[in-house]
């Protein structure tokens, strides 16, 4: 087996090699004086899927690991070093005078009997981040049946037990009654704990225990993890896509994503396992759940806090192909067709209306203006066609504007993917998602995919794609500079592409350092630290650099797809007075390359901004979380043609003022 794991490398050596080996000097020409299309504001932009931590334990800021009880296993998540003094109950048969939510029916029921030493400790995700002299704001519902409990002490500790920060609350109603304290972090630490105490002897029962950084994106009280947001949003992202993904579909259809559920009160959000907790042999992690504490209204929220348009993809009615393919028959689909038109009420509707109205109660009275909406994530076959149909001509007789999006399934080409296209361009489909998980060598060789695309048909959303190092959903795939760059190369087609391409975007997002099912991954981020990949940064120099003019870029009348291993795209930016050239060099040498600027006039000077390592392997680490980054300089025109010395294995944008 070794031996063979061996000679697959050798030959990939041989290959890059013949790939690398001969650059040459080339002389490309851009005319500026004809628009080829409008760029569209969506070209590049993110797609989130809750997968790898990404929500809970991630980008949503909650600290707390099952807050209410509400795992399949409900103590998941809590120890009781000393004694087994607590136990699970539910409101169902209770007597206490509770109003717990009907989606949060269990509490912890606690007793103490003059044992100062049991404890509670809540073990976060892998661990709580906490930073030095940040503050921590905590919530929780408490009843207190005989008032025997005097104080509850909540402790942040670390592995030694050291108190790292300590607070507490006086339970004083028998009733259920929220509660909110406050910590202040004594020193930093990545893996600590939350540990409660008590004073008095009896029973308490304990829901919603809750704790958040106060330092929030946008300061929102219960919000999202603010470096994460402001990598998403130094992105400049066209639009956001979410929440899926596979996790759109479920395994069944019982575990699918249903929006609604994810909206109004945090607390009456039920909870759920996520799908992606035992997917992967290579990573088992049984302790992963939604608390949809991240939902619709967030998603809509955070697309426009970072300027992007909102992409929702909802169940079609059919579970993921790849677990069950669970069907909702043809004439049980009306509540997952009803699902999509009330989701735009909510997104678009007045207050007035059913779903407008709840939108306004959660603090957003204005609509979202929701333009698109997604059927089905990465569905196949005939019944996948068969849905479609039904959602397209709900969703068009009561919003005509509304721009729906289609499958093609999970892969680029195959019979599936045949069928898909074919059947999609016979219905006059507006926009049809397409994945793309291949190797690097692939996404190189398919930087003209697009260019013999016919013009009129079903416009193109690359939804998902990712260089794989090794092979799909393989453990051992990185985010190495080979793979990067080669995305790079391919993105110079998408863009050349734009006619027909409207929407790209990298998968998936995120990934915690200790929580991690699938790679490669855009951002990595741990409890205190997070950083874009070599693959983050080829993604926000093309989304930051988009233009608003496509205009053709050759070499001897022919598009730039990898002859001497070189791949190119021209834009103009109205908006900047730029022309904006981007040139991937995918070779082991040095390219030398002249461009004939035609049809403009330019001033005097322009920048350059470039991604290059000399190793194919590298990548950005938590160790090294700018080795890959772009760096800028000025560029000095010159009359005639610009020359530019393209390094091996680089990312190179040139932006040249008009005047």
């Amino acid at each position: 087996m070794k031996r063979n794991v061996i000679s697959t490398l050798f030959v990939g050596s041989l290959l890059l090699s013949s790939i690398y080996g001969n650059a040459q000097k080339a002389t490309l020409e851009v005319d500026a004086s004809k628009t080829i299309t409008k760029i569209q504001p969506t070209m590049f932009g993110l797609f989130f899927e809750d997968i790898n931590f990404a929500a809970d334990g991630g980008l949503y800021a909650e600290m707390i690991k099952n807050r209410s009880f509400e795992f399949e296993k409900p103590l998941m998540g809590w120890e009781q070093p000393k004694s087994n003094r607590s136990s699970m109950n539910k409101e169902s048969g209770m007597a206490l005078p509770i109003n717990i939510a009907a989606n949060n029916t269990n509490f912890c029921r606690v007793e103490i009997n003059n044992d100062k030493g049991y404890a509670l400790i809540n073990e976060g995700f892998r661990g709580m981040g906490v930073k030095k002299d940040a503050k921590y704001n905590l919530s929780l519902k408490a009843a207190n049946p005989n008032g025997a409990i005097k104080k509850i002490i909540f402790q942040l500790i670390d592995k030694d037990q050291k108190v790292l920060g300590e607070t507490s609350i006086v339970p004083k109603s028998t009733d259920w009654t929220n509660y909110t304290a406050q910590f202040t972090a004594t020193q930093t630490e990545a893996k600590a704990k939350l540990k409660i105490t008590f004073e008095g002897t009896g029973t308490i029962d304990l829901d919603m225990i809750s704790l958040f950084p106060e330092d929030t994106w946008k300061n929102r009280k219960n919000g999202l993890r603010k470096d994460l947001v402001q990598l998403l949003y130094d992105v400049k992202p066209g639009f956001l896509r979410f929440p899926g993904g596979c996790i759109v579909e479920g395994r069944t259809l019982s575990d699918r994503y249903q929006w609604k559920k994810s909206v109004g009160n945090v607390e009456d959000r039920k909870t759920m396992m996520n799908r992606w907790n035992v997917e992967f042999n290579h990573k088992l992690t049984p302790d992963y759940f939604q608390s949809f504490g991240l939902g619709f209204f967030e998603y809509f929220q955070l697309s426009e806090d970072i300027g992007a348009e909102p992409l929702p993809i909802l169940s079609c009615g059919m579970a993921c192909q790849y677990n069950t393919g669970e069907l909702a028959a043809m004439n049980e689909l009306d509540p997952y067709v009803q699902d999509a038109l009330d989701l735009i009420e909510f997104a678009n509707g007045a207050v007035t209306t059913t779903w407008g109205k709840i939108r306004s109660d959660m603090g957003h009275p204005k609509p979202f203006n929701l333009k698109y909406i997604g059927v089905g994530n990465e569905q196949w076959g005939t019944d996948y066609i068969e849905r479609y149909k039904v959602f397209e001509k709900a969703i068009k007789a009561k919003y005509p504007n509304i721009i729906i999006v289609s499958g093609s399934g999970p892969s680029p080409d195959g019979e599936h993917f045949d069928y898909a296209m074919k059947e999609l361009k016979e219905l006059n489909a507006e926009l049809v998602d397409e994945h793309y998980y291949r190797s690097p060598q692939w996404f190189r060789e398919n930087a003209g995919r697009y260019d013999n695309y016919d013009r009129k048909g079903p416009k193109i959303f690359a939804g998902e794609y990712a260089a794989q190092s090794v092979s799909g959903a393989n453990p051992n795939n990185r985010n190495n500079w080979e793979c990067a760059f080669s995305e790079a190369a391919f993105m110079t087609g998408l863009e050349r592409n734009a006619e027909v391409v409207h929407l790209t975007s990298y998968a998936p997002l995120m990934a915690h350092e200790d929580a991690w099912q699938w790679t490669p991954d855009m951002i990595w981020f741990n409890n205190l630290q997070s950083y874009g990949s070599a693959n983050y940064y080829v993604q926000q120099l093309f989304s930051t650099n988009k233009g608003t003019d496509l205009l053709t870029i050759t070499q001897d009348g022919k598009a730039l797809i990898g002859q001497n291993n070189l791949y190119a795209s021209a834009v103009k930016d109205v908006n900047s007075k730029e022309i904006i050239v981007k040139l991937v060099n995918t070779a082991e040498t040095a390219s030398e390359v002249s461009i004939d600027l035609k049809g403009a006039k330019l001033g005097s000077k322009g920048s350059m901004i470039t991604l290059v390592s000399t190793n194919l392997q590298d990548e950005n680490t938590f160790a090294e979380p700018k080795k890959i980054t772009p760096k800028q300089s000025e560029y000095k025109v010159t009359k005639g043609k610009q020359q530019l010395n393209l390094p091996a294995y680089s990312v190179t944008v040139l932006k040249l003022k008009t005047i």
